[in-house]
């Protein structure tokens, strides 16, 4: 029932009850009257002018009350609607500070705007300003301190989520990778900026939907050579590790097997035989982060090989599945007890799926639907993209476009009384999930293909 409904029948209600009061006092009125006919002392009754005062006040106060809900009706509209524009209006303020001639003030605004990217669907404000947001990251990424390069390279990267993934994300794309480039594999560079350029660079050719797989064979290369300086050397022999550079190493490798999801098989396969027994290698990292990012990806690797070949099988799989077991059962007590805890679990998972294809199932809620992560390629693009959103994760697979459709949610939803009472069952949730991002991965599959000659 809507309020106006509601109104009414309040007001009907008030005026029913306000007939009853009057004929109650003129009952009473003649009560009297007749008591003091019969010699019966009683209290004087009204008149009529006290009654017709009574009356009208009584619907006085009625109809301040019917207006009273005509305004809250009307001032939730109006809330909703000032509550847009003084939002509209702080962003706004926000990419004016990005061009301050303060270093503070250009950070706060990179801040400001990174939380409210990651916590709401901005796509129409947002399409009308991304050439001036771009620039402004441009000149954060060539100017700006340590903080500021990476604060701009992470609010670029949800500006292209925001964006949907479409020509205008591509366009920004090609117009900072250059840059997001030149800073991941400058040196001299710090570990955070690397760290977020690494991360920037992977997400946003992810989510790119160029047809040609230049951008792709690019940031593949050039984000392995980053992470391929941990690999052993021609002895066996892993390299010790600088300061910082094993949390550089693991967002390179993160974003590069997030991109590793696109490749169509003739690349996989090329991919699979070089970096297999590598990354075996690399499970001895002095790293624990760095250690659970290899065995994640290794089991994403194998993964993605059994789709293309049923009897894909890796290369010495016994020595490698000691490894894991190890790993998995690890209780040095030279390691912190948490890191200990999220290895062995992680490990656990990964040894149960190479030896019997067995992955656990997670389901994550959002609004009224969830989603499962019933694959290592589900896993790592739901990590990835949880990375960057952050806790507004559930919000964009509830509302983002772009989100929905890589997890094959469909169209956001338009909930009502009826939706709610017709509610699909989980089991059939689950199917319909599954079924959706398997169709739109072969679809896009057709796609990669006719990058297959470009690479």
């Amino acid at each position: 029932m809507h309020i106006s409904e509601i109104c009414r029948v309040l007001l009907w209600i008030k005026k029913s009850s306000l007939r009853q009061e009057v004929l109650q006092l003129q009952l009473s009125g003649k009560a009297s009257l007749k008591g003091m006919k019969n010699g019966v002392k009683g209290e004087s009754g009204p008149s009529d002018d006290e009654l017709t005062s009574e009356v009208l006040s009584h619907c006085s106060s009625a109809s301040e009350c019917t207006s009273v809900q005509e305004e809250v009706v009307g001032g939730e509209q109006v809330d909703e609607q000032t509550a847009q524009e003084e939002t509209e209006d702080k962003l706004k303020q926000c990419i004016d500070n990005l061009m301050d001639k303060s270093a503070k003030t250009r950070l706060a605004g990179l801040e400001s705007l990174r939380q409210a990217f990651s916590s709401r669907v901005l796509y129409d404000f947002l399409t009308e300003r991304r050439l001036t947001i771009s620039d402004c990251m441009e000149r954060s990424l060539k100017k700006g301190s340590v903080e500021e390069q990476a604060a701009a390279a992470t609010v670029f990267t949800l500006l292209c989520i925001q964006l949907g993934g479409g020509d205008e994300a591509e366009e920004g794309f090609k117009m900072l990778r250059p840059i997001l480039t030149a800073i991941l594999i400058d040196n001299s560079a710090s570990i955070a900026a690397r760290q977020s350029c690494a991360r920037a660079l992977g997400m946003c050719c992810y989510v790119s939907t160029a047809e040609e797989g230049e951008d792709l064979i690019k940031s593949l290369a050039l984000l392995e050579s980053v992470f391929m300086s941990s690999y052993p050397n021609k002895e066996g022999t892993l390299p010790t590790p600088k300061p910082g550079s094993p949390a550089l190493h693991n967002a390179a490798l993160q974003a590069w097997s997030l991109l590793v999801t696109l490749c169509p098989a003739s690349r996989l396969r090329v991919l699979l035989d070089l970096h297999i027994p590598k990354l075996q290698a690399c499970l001895q990292s002095s790293d624990v982060n760095y250690r659970i990012a290899v065995g994640e990806t290794i089991a994403l690797l194998v993964e993605l090989g059994r789709d293309i070949d049923e009897e894909f099988e890796v290369e010495d799989s016994e020595s490698m599945c000691e490894c894991l077991k190890s790993l998995a059962t690890d209780g040095n007590k030279h390691r912190a007890k948490n890191d200990r805890r999220k290895q062995r679990s992680v490990f656990r998972d990964v040894l149960h799926y190479i030896e019997n294809e067995d992955f656990t199932e997670e389901k994550i809620r959002f609004g009224l639907e969830s989603v499962y992560i019933d694959s290592w390629m589900r896993k790592k693009i739901y990590d990835a993209f949880k990375e960057i959103l952050e806790s507004g994760v559930r919000h964009h697979l509830q509302f983002n476009p772009l989100v929905r459709d890589i997890f094959g949610l469909g169209p956001p939803l338009i909930l009502d009384a009826t939706v709610k009472a017709n509610k699909i069952s989980r089991f059939e949730k689950h199917l319909f999930n599954s079924a959706a991002f398997k169709a739109r991965t072969k679809q896009r599959s057709k796609v990669r293909d006719k990058r297959a000659d470009v690479m």
